[in-house]
């Protein structure tokens, strides 16, 4: 499968997933969704914050907030329930210290 490919199978789980924590009664915001070379460095580059091998700079990957009932929920526990639906959609595997990411693996970057 192209990185474009990807991308575009991407954009839809993620319209998915929104539509599914939305039917859990979460509200979602985008954090970091794409993390432009021009500020992040290009993949690989290590300038700002992040990984320099992001899936971020692939537009691979999203950081979502979720609320509830107007309630910005800061703990990762709150996102369990949204990971067992990106996983039987087929994202990449949650990372514990990160769980509000989501995305797909592309030549070892998730």
């Amino acid at each position: 499968m192209t990185l474009g490919q990807k991308q575009r199978r991407f954009s839809l789980a993620i319209a998915n997933l929104i539509l599914a924590a939305d039917r859990m009664g979460y509200a979602v915001t985008f954090g970091d969704a794409y993390r432009d070379p021009r500020l992040h460095g290009a993949i690989g580059e290590a300038r700002g914050y992040g990984h320099p091998r992001s899936a971020h700079k692939m537009r691979l990957a999203v950081d979502l907030n979720l609320f509830k009932d107007g309630v910005y929920l800061t703990g990762g526990w709150a996102h369990a329930p949204l990971h067992d639906v990106w996983d039987a959609m087929g994202g990449a595997p949650r990372i514990a210290h990160d769980m509000n990411h989501y995305s797909f693996e592309h030549d070892g970057m998730r």
